[in-house]
């Protein structure tokens, strides 16, 4: 049956679906339903007689990959086996796993992410005869990956460092391993050395379409660029009013690059909102106006609902969690809503402690996101590593991890001794632990060597068990009772059985979720090199988040979901605008402009906003000023403190005129 995208589409969303020739710009404002275009746009393409294998989707989530994925196949009825969604770093790394070897990498390569940085980082410092405790890991961490992806360069500033960029590069390719930022950037040296790889990927993928443009670095875009410059069928959806990491390398001006490298693209603007209520739109709108560098564009809605804009003033930080507690339980009865239609946005997880205590004393449940990973959790990362060192057996830092976990009495002595037969016969550390453990007369105490054998026996043992049979899921319950894992986990906490029972309900959930990745049909791959590959991706996201609970998150993380009810607390100058923000770059306040538009663009409905008037800072009591970003708000549709409906223009505005003054005094 013929698709008459007419009939489930605006004209613009229509338009921007059946474009499926030629560069095509879609600036899609919040809540536009981009999503929807994207898919029937894909499914259009399709009864256009495109193959599917022709069509490369990239987007930043996995969950927003499997979703594209899944409506695809719904409206088109058909299966999708050939049709590529994916993350970024996901793309990279199939082509990293697929001709990899053209960079020197042996099969099974390890995917490091931010804490396997950090521990590479500090082998990489202590070879250099630097005491790791004498640096900031993670300013380290993320000059490294600014050099990587060519956004800093060194100079007399960090030249001290160059040594240790070239130190920790080294190690990685010791051990077999590649960064998060490599999965970007090898990509493109093997396109930039073996051009018969570019052609290969450029005729296969014929037609790209990427997802939150504007979230983009400039790399990102450069790999996109290079496989769509000769057909031109690249179509991009974002919109530069949500661009908001920078911090880690998006850059909105790709926008400007995509016009500049393909000038004969089509912009559709897509700028009805299916979201917010009209006053949400109108403040949202009013908001942005202030910034200069954007693609001009109006939200408008059709829907004539009005909402409400509150803002509140709490003597500190403990009245401020005590109403947004109570304002929940308030706004949830009148409207009989779900715990789980409501928001709670924070600038910085430091405002996080208050409110988390409100919520628990009214008994209000909740969940954290963007808070600690699931698979960052120790005991997961315990269990992770045992089985990077049976996929990689030159996986250093995941060998370190295990090597006394449980314990087995190999000390710091020992393990030099084992490192110095790494150096001296130039192998790996596990092949040198191998050796010395079956060698006579080392001088390593027996139960050491016997401790040291039985694991790389248990190594050998599950490597050839877990690539030669399909039942991983029992394998892996197999080794963590080989290694009395979950007794090692009473053992460490032996005053804290709660703990402990929670750190083993944890290892039961991570055994799970390798179940339901063996039984999962769409999933890249059977092998053990697949499941780590994937989880290493999915690092950011926790499994199976509970319905029915607030959502308390940073606003960063609340992009691109939506609240019937909205708290955006800790709108003080010092915390949006963000005083570090400012400090660093001026014109970083376009970008915090644009993080407080999206916080005011997740609400559908009521957005409650609160600025203290004192707020506890280190071990300080401190006076606040408002947000400069409140005074760029229609007056006339906020409510102020004590009224019950909206205020009137003219009483609206001489409270902001008050609070305007008492910004500017703030500020200056």
């Amino acid at each position: 049956m013929a698709l008459q995208l007419t009939t489930v589409l605006n004209s613009e969303q229509a338009d921007a679906a059946a474009t499926i020739e030629g560069p095509v710009l879609i600036i899609a404002g919040a809540g536009s339903g981009k999503t929807r275009m994207i898919t029937y746009r894909i499914a259009y393409m399709l009864e256009q007689g495109i193959p599917q294998s022709e069509i490369l989707a990239l987007t930043f989530t996995n969950k927003a990959a499997a979703e594209m994925t899944e409506r695809i196949r719904m409206i088109t009825g058909k299966p999708m086996a050939k049709l590529t969604t994916s993350t970024f770093h996901a793309f990279g790394l199939a082509i990293l796993k697929r001709h990899g070897s053209y960079l020197g990498y042996a099969k099974g390569f390890s995917v490091y992410d931010t804490s396997d940085k950090i521990g590479m980082l500090k082998a990489s410092l202590v070879e250099l005869q630097i005491d790791p405790k004498s640096v900031d890991l993670y300013s380290l961490a993320e000059l490294i990956s600014a050099v990587k992806t060519g956004r800093k360069k060194f100079s007399t500033d960090n030249m001290e460092y160059k040594p240790l960029y070239a130190e920790y590069n080294s190690h990685l390719k010791l051990y077999n391993a590649v960064d998060f930022d490599d999965l970007i950037m090898q990509p493109l040296v093997l396109f930039r050395d073996f051009p018969e790889l570019l052609e290969y990927y450029r005729n296969r993928y014929r037609y790209i379409l990427v997802d939150e443009f504007q979230d983009t670095s400039l790399q990102q875009y450069q790999l996109v660029y290079i496989l769509a410059s000769i057909h031109r069928n690249l179509c991009v959806v974002g919109d530069d009013d949500q661009s908001i990491y920078s911090w880690r390398g998006a850059d909105f001006r790709n926008i400007t690059n995509f016009e500049k490298d393909f000038p004969e693209s089509k912009e559709i603007k897509l700028e009805q909102n299916y979201r917010s209520t009209g006053t949400i739109i109108q403040a949202a709108n009013t908001l942005i106006k202030n910034n200069v560098k954007r693609k001009k564009k109006l939200l408008w809605t059709g829907d004539d609902k009005r909402g409400i804009i509150a803002l509140s003033y709490p003597e500190d930080e403990t009245q401020e969690a005590d109403f947004i507690a109570d304002k929940i339980k308030e706004v949830m009865i009148k409207n009989s809503l779900r715990y789980d239609n409501f928001g709670i946005l924070l600038r910085t997880n430091n405002l996080l402690t208050a409110i988390e205590q409100a919520l628990l004393s009214s008994n209000i449940p909740y969940t954290v996101s963007g808070g600690q990973s699931f698979f960052q959790r120790k005991e997961i990362k315990d269990i992770i590593a045992y089985l990077r060192v049976i996929a990689n057996f030159d996986d250093e830092v995941s060998l370190l991890r295990i090597i006394n976990t449980p314990k087995r009495g190999i000390g710091k002595s020992t393990l030099q001794f084992y490192r110095n037969i790494a150096e001296q016969k130039k192998c790996s550390l596990f092949s040198a632990i191998s050796a010395a453990s079956h060698a006579e007369d080392t001088g390593i105490r027996e139960s050491i060597k016997r401790n040291s054998s039985e694991l790389i026996d248990l190594i050998h043992l599950y490597k050839e068990q877990l690539f030669s049979k399909k039942n991983k899921t029992s394998l892996v319950k197999a080794m963590l009772t080989d290694i009395s894992y979950k007794n090692h986990l009473i053992a460490e906490h032996p005053d804290n059985e709660q703990l402990a029972q929670w750190k083993i309900k944890n290892v039961d959930v991570f055994v799970s979720i390798i179940e339901r990745w063996e039984r999962n049909p769409d999933k890249k791959g059977d092998s053990l090199y697949d499941f780590l590959n994937s989880i290493s991706l999915a690092g950011k996201t926790e499994p199976d988040q509970e319905a029915g609970k607030v959502n308390l998150m940073t606003v960063h993380a609340s992009k691109g979901l939506e609240f019937h009810t909205v708290f955006l607390a800790g709108v003080e100058d010092h915390i949006i605008p963000h005083k570090r923000s400012l400090e660093e770059d001026p014109e970083n306040i376009e970008e915090e402009r644009r993080l407080f538009y999206v916080a005011i663009t997740r609400a559908r409905n009521n957005l409650y906003m609160t600025s203290c008037r004192t707020r506890k800072y280190m071990r300080e009591v401190i006076d606040t000023v408002p947000s400069r970003f409140l005074i760029e708000l229609p007056p006339e549709l906020v409510e102020q403190p004590g009224e019950d409906t909206v205020a009137d223009t003219e009483s609206a505005v001489n409270y902001f005129e008050l609070m305007r003054q008492k910004l500017i005094a703030g500020i200056s």
